[in-house]
C-alpha cells in the first residue's frame, strides 16, 4: 500500500467513526425523548382515570339525590 492509499483510508475510518458518535449520540437523545413520552402518557393516564373514578362518584351521587342537582332546590347566595 502507497501512502495516498493509507490515508485515504484512515480518512474514511475518520468519517465513520465520526458518523457513528452521531449516531449513537442522536440515537440516546431518541430514547431519552420516548422514556419522557411514556412517562407522561403514563401520568395523563392516571389522570383520566382519576377524572373518570370522579365523574362515576358524581353521577352516583347525583342519581341517589337527584334533588340536590336542582338549582332551585339551592339556598339562596348570600348576598341576597
Amino acid at each position: 500500500m502507497n501512502a495516498a492509499s493509507e490515508t485515504a483510508i484512515e480518512q474514511r475510518l475518520v468519517d465513520l467513526e465520526t458518523r457513528l458518535s452521531f449516531q449513537e449520540h442522536h440515537i440516546g437523545e431518541l430514547s431519552d425523548a420516548l422514556a419522557a413520552a411514556r412517562d407522561e402518557e403514563a401520568r395523563n393516564a392516571l389522570l383520566l382515570h382519576r377524572a373518570l373514578q370522579e365523574l362515576k362518584q358524581l353521577r352516583l351521587s347525583l342519581s341517589s339525590n337527584p334533588l340536590s342537582a336542582d338549582p332551585a332546590g339551592e339556598p339562596p347566595p348570600p348576598h341576597y
